[in-house]
């Protein structure tokens, strides 16, 4: 496309010649749009919906991302369908021309949903971050082992200095001999490790230019381009990994050490000595550690979501409850990184946080807790937090040393908690605090009130004494509220890594998924699977694990927890 295209509207160039200088480009059709057509445009009801950017944007993309376009070069025609098998786009005539025995063909908008928001545009960043760095770091190394060489020089010249003044004017030959020797090798090393320098340098400015251009397709690029436009970046950054890789591997990096072996003979028999001593490059495998890059990535850009029909719980164990302990008031149950259960007892006056083997057996209390504690939550470093309701207090503890170490106290009522490492978010009914981890500072976020809380991908997700599970951003603007009869009187919720929601309804003693877009629900536990009255679950993403607090009866009423599969 020339840049007289890109300064003036498409359409009125077309019609009758007239440059009008365009303001916005029309991602869908692909042209340039000047203020008169780009309103007509959305007035239209073909294009009333298509997505367009400021031409300030546009020019804003890399160049190899503008030449990837929306429709199929050989057929004039808009591309509908992804061929997994052959890793391209396709329109509808390229499967009869080249598609026809392809098995993989899949609508593709669902290959392009999400994109920019998957896993794997965060892994690309990580590469390209990690490459970067790595060049970074062998310029480093090889820059400090020429100093090395010259220091290894220097202790090698004076080795050669001490010994020749106790030497007669007969070894003043061989002594000039040996210097010359060892500058020539020095600087044939050094020469050989800046020609690599040079190389490195040249391959490492090629790299640099590639995060500002990632940076600027995640924001400005369509779908299709950030997809295309990825494998292309898998591509640079492979062979960058892969030229690091064959440095290693081809020794080019192996550590070339200057020595200087001196003649046994030097000080007792001069008049048999022919040579000084020798210059040897001593070669030992390179100490550079190197991050390393993963290949073949491109092909498993979007996760593969499962729907929520396939999500089917399978039991596991239930916690066994010392008789001691008994009844116990399951308030929240935690699955930690190492696997063991955290399970907060809580009693009108006294709470208790109990820590369970990974196979379910009770181990030791961790700390007992003044007032009636309403929900607790991971934070990090083995740091647990405890909300105490009505007291407006939270407590960390240190589940390790089995002590509280700090209590946060706010304005209002502390009634769940929910934490992602960097920041911890306190609810009430009236109100809600985000605590910053870092800096200890606090923000009010007056429009959410929950009952309980949880966290994923930096979106806060809870629900209301109405039972309504709301997902909103960490600056409390609302992105999606849903309610169902299924869900009645909510107890804690808790996500999976795939970010479906999962909540405990005590009225209908059961566990109810919503779909990550809040817009359906299923029922995976019920009163039939042994659920009564559960009011506490969480789930570790990692295992895919998940804990249910339940009424169980036997002489008497008390709470246990059942641990499922996911």
């Amino acid at each position: 496309m020339t840049s007289f295209d890109k300064k003036f509207c498409t359409l009125c160039y077309d019609d009758d010649g007239t440059s009008t200088e365009a303001v916005t480009w029309c991602t869908d059709c692909e042209v340039f749009l000047c203020t008169d057509c780009g309103k007509h445009h959305k007035r239209l009801k073909t294009s009333k919906d298509h997505k367009t950017m400021s031409t300030k944007d546009y020019h804003k993309l890399p160049k190899f991302i503008k030449e990837i376009s929306n429709q199929c070069k050989d057929h004039k025609k808009k591309f509908e369908l992804y061929c997994s098998s052959h890793g391209c786009p396709c329109c509808v005539t390229c499967i009869t021309d080249e598609h026809q025995k392809c098995q993989e063909l899949k609508p593709l908008s669902d290959i392009l949903e999400n994109v920019k928001s998957s896993a794997s545009v965060q892994l690309f960043e990580k590469d390209l971050k990690n490459v970067k760095e790595n060049f970074e770091e062998i310029i480093k190394y090889l820059n400090s082992r020429i100093e090395t060489s010259t220091i290894q020089k220097q202790k090698a010249a004076e080795q050669i200095g001490s010994m020749r003044k106790s030497i007669d004017d007969f070894f003043n030959k061989l002594e000039q001999e040996i210097l010359k020797d060892l500058e020539s090798k020095q600087s044939k090393l050094k020469s050989k490790m800046n020609t690599l320098l040079q190389q490195l340098n040249t391959q490492a400015n090629q790299i640099t230019q590639v995060p500002s251009e990632f940076s600027q397709m995640t924001q400005y690029a369509t779908e299709l381009q950030t997809y295309v436009g990825l494998r292309e970046i898998e591509k640079t950054t492979s062979q960058a990994a892969q030229y690091i890789e064959d440095l290693k591997s081809g020794g080019k990096l192996d550590e070339n050490n200057l020595e200087i072996t001196v003649s046994c003979e030097l000080q007792s028999i001069l008049k048999d000595i022919k040579s000084f001593g020798d210059i040897n490059i001593n070669t030992s495998p390179s100490s550079l550690q190197v991050k390393t890059g993963r290949k073949d990535q491109a092909q498993n850009l979007v996760q593969a979501i499962p729907g929520i029909e396939e999500i089917k719980p399978t039991f596991l164990r239930q916690l066994t409850i010392a008789e001691d302990r008994k009844p116990i008031v399951i308030r929240a149950c935690k699955i930690l990184p190492t696997g063991e259960y955290l399970i907060l007892d809580s009693q009108s006056i006294i709470s208790h946080l109990l820590l369970f083997s990974n196979d379910g057996m009770f181990v030791r209390e961790i700390v007992a807790i003044n007032g009636c504690a309403v929900d607790s939550c991971l934070v990090r470093n083995n740091k647990v937090a405890v909300t105490i309701g009505l007291e407006k207090q939270t407590a960390l503890v240190d589940v390790e040393k089995n002590k509280i170490i700090k209590t946060i106290t706010l304005s209002h009522n502390c009634d769940s908690a929910a934490s992602d490492g960097e920041m911890l978010v306190i609810s009430s009914t009236e109100k809600s605090t985000i605590v910053n981890l870092n800096n200890e500072s606090h923000t009010i976020l007056e429009g959410v009130v929950a009952d309980c809380l949880a966290l994923f991908k930096g979106n806060i997700y809870g629900a209301t004494i109405d039972d309504k599970i709301f997902c909103v951003d960490c600056t409390g603007k609302f992105l999606w509220t849903f309610k169902h009869h299924d869900i009645d009187n909510s107890g804690r919720l808790t996500l999976d890594k795939y970010g479906f929601v999962y909540i405990a309804s005590l009225e209908n003693n059961s566990i109810v998924v919503v779909s990550p877009d809040g817009k359906s629900c299923k029922t995976i536990l019920s009163e039939a699977d042994g659920i009564k009255d559960p009011l506490a679950i969480d789930i570790n993403r990692e295992t895919g694990m998940m804990i249910v607090s339940s009424i169980i009866s036997d002489d008497s009423e008390h709470d246990t927890a059942y641990v499922y599969k996911i």
